[in-house]
């Protein structure tokens, strides 16, 4: 199947899930594209900073080899999860993963419409890499995956349930190395 272009997609988002807040004019305020194909371990990213050498200065990127070979909804829900980021970053300016922002818009747009869903983790074929660190909750004990190390995460369920889903420093996961297996 044939990659579809994504600025349409985007638009029609825009304006049906972000108020028209992701344009000034008729310009995005972030650049939409697919991956040149070095994109293998996550379906799409945003960013932003002085390394993205677009106009705007930030980016959505889909994965190509992930993504092209899955359903439309797969791309529009990727899609659809990156713009929340881009949305919080350029439109809030509030500096957050998948905070309290993330999943109030998520649920609100996964409430107006079937077409797709999105979620924070998705389950597409992603080819899976062993982890190198186990993440450690310090309050709970709950230990999570990574294979690589994330500054300033912390559990989840903890900040919901002591901290009133806001991050705090009790909180912080502590990283081990993760055990190799035979």
């Amino acid at each position: 199947m044939p990659l579809v272009p994504l600025l349409p997609l985007f638009h029609s988002f825009n304006r049906k899930y972000f108020e028209g807040t992701l344009v000034a004019g008729s310009r995005p305020l972030v650049s939409v594209r697919w991956s040149d194909g070095r994109l293998r371990k996550t379906a799409g990213l945003y960013r932003r900073g002085p390394n993205v050498a677009t106009k705007s200065g930030s980016e959505i990127v889909l994965s190509r080899p992930l993504l092209e070979h899955l359903p439309q909804n797969a791309i529009e829900s990727t899609l659809c999860h990156e713009m929340i980021h881009a949305w919080i970053d350029l439109v809030l300016m509030v500096e957050e993963g998948h905070g309290p922002n993330f999943y109030k818009r998520m649920n609100l747009i996964n409430s107006v419409q079937n077409e797709f869903q999105i979620s924070v983790r998705h389950k597409f074929p992603v080819p899976k890499s062993a982890p190198r660190w186990l993440a450690v909750c310090p309050h709970c004990g709950s230990s999570f995956p990574y294979r690589r190390l994330v500054r300033g995460a912390a559990c989840k369920a903890c900040c919901d349930t002591y901290h009133g889903g806001h991050w705090n420093v009790n909180c912080l996961l502590h990283y081990v190395p993760a055990k190799k297996e035979a």
